[in-house]
């Protein structure tokens, strides 16, 4: 069974979007600059849409870095990573513009890449080591917020250690909403035993129980510049049509089957600031929180959940999430007014800047 792709995409289209069809394999650009090896998670020809999903943003940013004067090279990893460990050392680039989800299909895996990269001693982009796999493990993460005192829901890994209340569950590696449905938000108790060991069963890997908090939800991309980090606008994923007893989450059909009514039916919507200024400022603040807590670079996208009572709880840090042009961190860069192809220039430059002391 082909496994999700990583690190929380959230890619969610606005009302009315075509379908993504699966890009072809990428070939390798010509352009007059330093060569940028764009590393990503090899991808199966039959691997269904989350997985193919990556040849589109590999494709899109070969393209701007061409346009950049770069000469940028496709490079699929797999867990042959002695072959990908020749290749780079062969002829150095001059920048690993790093773009893995997963490796085989699994998000545990994912830390790989940049473990390979700073064995070679090659600079590459967004997160480095410790933030990506900190963050790729959603309880790890939790739990380091939590100390942090950056509210967010609370754990549960057994069904015994859960509280009363509704709680959702949700696998500990893959970010792609893999077995994310109505069924996911139960009760505690047996319900929650249930639902842990049938997601166990189903889908193999690691699951976990998560506090559901019952509210809007956001999502802020956040982006390294010269002067510093910049949040970008927040956007609020709306669910329009919703059965008022249904659970607001954005589910796998959400984001992945368009002929689903869920698909339909979540719509991005950028918050307005003039509204809700007080809001949109503690979001930004715990943003910026998450990306100095994990030591980020480069590039990132931090969730949240906003209680009835106006209580903002942030769901998972996403270390280099899909810049794919149709995916939310794109929507928020044109909010923004900034230009792919500025945004793409300075992650690179974020990424050639030293790395020692985060």
């Amino acid at each position: 069974m082909a496994k999700p792709t990583a690190r929380g995409r959230s890619v969610q289209r606005g009302r009315g979007a075509e379908p993504r069809v699966p890009a072809p394999r990428v070939k390798s650009q010509r352009g007059g600059g330093p060569r940028i090896v764009v590393l990503h998670g090899a991808v199966p020809a039959d691997a269904p849409a989350d997985e193919q999903d990556v040849l589109a943003e590999v494709d899109a940013v070969c393209a701007g870095l061409v346009r950049l004067g770069y000469a940028a090279q496709p490079l699929p990893l797999t867990l042959d990573l002695e072959a990908a460990r020749r290749k780079l050392a062969r002829h150095p680039p001059a920048l690993v513009f790093n773009l893995v989800e997963s490796i085989a299909g699994s998000g545990r895996l994912l830390f790989l890449a940049p473990a390979l990269l700073e064995e070679l001693r090659l600079p590459y982009t967004g997160v480095p080591l410790d933030g990506i796999y900190q963050t790729s493990n959603k309880p790890v993460a939790k739990r380091l917020m939590g100390l942090a005192g950056i509210p967010t829901p609370p754990v549960a890994e057994r069904a015994a250690d859960a509280g009363a209340g509704r709680w959702i569950v949700k696998s500990v590696w893959e970010h792609a909403s893999i077995g994310l449905d109505d069924g996911s938000v139960v009760e505690g108790g047996r319900a929650l035993a249930a639902a842990l060991a049938g997601r166990r069963a189903r889908y193999g890997g690691e699951w976990f129980a998560e506090g559901y908090i019952e509210g809007r939800e956001f999502n802020l991309a956040l982006l390294a510049q010269p002067d510093g980090v910049r949040v970008l606008p927040a956007a609020e994923m709306r669910f329009e049509g919703w059965a008022p007893d249904r659970p607001r989450i954005v589910g796998y059909r959400a984001k992945w089957h368009p002929e689903a009514p869920e698909y339909r039916g979540t719509v991005r919507a950028f918050a307005d600031l003039g509204a809700e200024g007080p809001l949109l400022a503690e979001l930004e603040a715990l943003a910026l929180r998450c990306w100095r807590l994990f030591r980020l670079r480069g590039y990132a996208r931090v969730d949240f959940r906003v209680d009835e009572a106006g209580r903002p709880w942030v769901l998972e840090v996403n270390a280099n999430p899909c810049i794919a042009p149709d995916a939310g961190f794109a929507a928020a860069l044109a909010q923004a007014g900034i230009a792919f192809d500025q945004a793409l220039a300075w992650i690179v430059a974020d990424a050639l800047q030293p790395r020692s002391g985060g």
